[in-house]
């Protein structure tokens, strides 16, 4: 499992990164774009801090981080979606996924708090 989430959220991320590709030359989309590539990007590299993470209450500090990092990607998505006044099909399948991971990692962190004591 958790090999298939260091797969999936490095997936997230360069699937982001190629989406952002498409984006305009316009100053607002290049700003999200920024945004966008670094909240995607951290969502991995979060998730494999977590995993090395040295106590319970690292994890989950740790995965609170990822889902934090998920929902700003769905909010920089959205934003980009109003500018761009039409949704694309790749576009909703990154935000289905950052909503995805989000809510897996909330689960964890659930189950985590839960075997902690």
């Amino acid at each position: 499992m958790k090999e298939d989430l260091t797969h999936r959220t490095k997936q997230f991320a360069l699937e982001t990164i190629r989406f952002s590709r498409t984006f305009p030359d316009s100053m607002e989309s290049q700003i999200i774009r920024r945004q966008l590539i670094r909240a995607a990007s951290s969502v991995g590299a979060n998730y494999r801090a977590a995993c090395r993470s040295r106590s319970k209450r690292d994890f989950i500090s740790k995965i609170g981080v990822v889902v934090e990092e998920a929902d700003e990607v769905g909010y920089w998505l959205e934003l980009f979606e109003d500018l761009r006044g039409s949704q694309h099909p790749k576009l909703a399948a990154l935000m289905k996924e950052a909503g995805e991971i989000a809510a897996i990692m909330v689960a964890s962190i659930n189950t985590a708090r839960s075997r902690q004591d």
